[in-house]
């Protein structure tokens, strides 16, 4: 049998270099990440801190998209410009930085504005796996939004605005399989045991065990007994604090010492008691799963229908038929003082559960995929038992285009108005942010951009979301504090704000691309004066 060793050097080297992130999103998270790529509009210290995040760990292939050139100003907000690039290529001197810092990494530049591309490439954005966009205007914005809605291409829109930090996603629809939850609830059907359980356990005498065997019983064995027991006399769960006591009293009671040696106890008995409130659940489906299950994509599948609708569809009817109601089994077990062989005697049944569960739902999706009339190879079988293993926390991310927040007849302003109503609410930096645009789009510079235009901006500016607020049906802004400060920044990035974001964002980006973790849903806004940060759904 070949040992781990007998891996190529080269494969061994890159997992050392990478082997951090492999622990978060395994081999095939760091595959899906080597073959994205990714486009950022605009080279500013923003857009390199993003990319920065993303070489680092390994991206498959940036492309930079910028037509300006380099000024005083960049290299004061920007780490990856030097004093002597003052007027050449940003996207070119970026790019170059860029690339040093990872060499397997395929870094690309484009020296033209946004706004030609999109007039005279519009295909250009076709490939892309995610595109990231910085400091555009709001016309080019709109435009560029629509473009990638239509071809169903995330994009990630950040500003850093002074001490403001904005970060919007925009995802017609996003699944994610691993959604890698804090505490993920035991799967053990110790309520609703499958047969293959119920006739193990059934088979151990408790009573008629020597202290030793009786102290080195899995303490799941130990739970379900004194279930059963319970559920004979009370006739369902305990679901209150009192009752659950109750059940712990009633394992404490068949607690044995050793005879020679009254202080040694029975430690798998007491992980038993200490396991009621984790382990004694009602198994269900979750809501969220209930709703994806029974979301049309899943019931109505068409030829185009993603693998993840498949897969569902699957899921949906094992549940319907073999499931008999119930999720396929997880079939992991938790660690637990035991004898060795009980204990692999009763991970190998888990095991074998999931394992045959997992198979029924392969069989359904090449079913399926017979059926719509696609090849049996264009799902596979670790595809579906991945699904099998977390399809209690699959999620499904549904988004919106950004575009449509510019469209007064499209616009739900509801949440604009209720948020309004809280004045610590961070909704305030998203209605400057906006009166911000709208300046740009009239003016052509940044609200105090120029020193001299300080205060005449913040009327304008004053002017400018006054117009907003009254599209929106709110009433003006108890305050201007917050005018003369968007003023006061003058348009101008600080590093440690767009690092702070470029980081965020290029973790968003890395979740878009490996289907891991749940997006942020779907506006993000921080303050970097309070640390007060707020989320937002448009």
């Amino acid at each position: 049998m070949a040992s781990p060793e007998s891996k190529s050097p080269e494969q061994s080297e890159k997992n050392r270099k990478y082997d951090r992130q492999l622990r978060l999103w395994g081999d095939h998270g760091q595959a899906s990440l080597e073959a994205a790529h990714v486009c950022v509009i605009n080279a500013t210290g923003l857009g390199t801190e993003v990319l920065k995040s993303l070489v680092l760990p390994g991206i498959g292939a940036f492309t930079i998209v910028d037509g300006k050139k380099i000024t005083e100003e960049d290299i004061g907000t920007n780490f990856f410009l030097e004093t002597d690039s003052v007027g050449k290529s940003r996207a070119q001197v970026a790019t170059q930085m860029l690339l040093e810092m990872n060499p397997d990494v395929t870094g690309d530049y484009i020296d033209e504005e946004p706004e030609q591309i999109l007039s005279n490439s519009p295909d250009f954005f076709n490939s892309f796996t995610v595109v990231v966009a910085t400091a555009l205007t709001e016309k080019i914005l709109i435009l560029l939004s629509k473009r990638l809605w239509e071809l169903n291409i995330p994009l990630i829109v950040c500003k850093s605005l002074g001490f403001v930090a904005y970060m919007r996603i925009q995802i017609k629809e996003h699944t994610v399989v691993e959604t890698h939850p804090d505490n993920e609830t035991l799967d053990l059907r110790l309520d609703r045991p499958f047969d293959s359980l119920k006739k193990h356990i059934d088979s151990i005498n408790l009573d008629e065990m020597s202290f030793k065997d009786h102290c080195h019983v899995p303490y799941l064995i130990i739970l379900y007994k004194y279930l059963e027991k319970w559920i004979s006399e009370h006739g369902t769960l305990p679901t209150t604090y009192k009752e659950k006591q109750q059940l712990k009293d009633m394992i404490k009671s068949g607690m044995r010492r050793d005879e020679h040696d009254s202080s040694n106890s029975e430690e798998n008995f007491e992980e038993a008691m200490n396991s009621v409130n984790k382990c004694l659940r009602v198994s269900d489906i979750p809501d969220s799963v209930i709703n994806i299950l029974n979301d049309d994509r899943c019931v109505n599948l068409t030829a185009k229908s993603s693998s993840f609708w498949i897969i569902a569809k699957a899921v949906r009817d094992f549940v319907d038929n073999e499931g008999k109601g119930l999720l396929p089994l997880k079939g992991n077990l938790p660690d637990m003082t035991a004898d060795t062989e009980k204990y692999i005697v009763l991970q190998q049944i888990y095991h074998k559960q999931a394992a045959a569960d997992a198979e029924a739902i392969w069989r359904r999706t090449l079913q399926l995929l017979r059926q719509l009339g696609r090849s049996s190879d264009s799902i596979l079988e670790k595809d579906v038992k991945l699904f099998c293993r977390h399809v209690a926390n699959i999620h499904v991310e549904k988004g919106s285009c950004i575009a449509d927040e510019y469209d007064p007849k499209v616009f739900d302003t509801n949440i604009i108005v209720q948020n309004l109503e809280n004045p610590e609410s961070m909704m305030i930096y998203y209605v400057m942010l906006r009166g911000v645009d709208k300046f740009q789009a009239e003016y052509n510079s940044y609200p105090g951009e120029f020193d001299d235009q300080v205060e005449p901006d913040i009327v304008k500016l004053k002017t400018c979301l006054t117009k907003l607020l009254s599209e929106w049906g709110c009433g003006p802004l108890a305050k201007d504090d917050y005018v003369h400060e968007l003023c006061r920044f003058g348009g101008a990035e600080l590093h440690s704000v767009s690092a702070y974001l470029g980081a965020l964002a290029a973790h968003e980006t890395i979740k878009l691309v490996t289907n891991q973790y749940k997006p942020v849903h779907n506006t993000f806004i921080h303050d970097a004066v309070t640390s007060n940060s707020g989320t937002f759904f448009f």
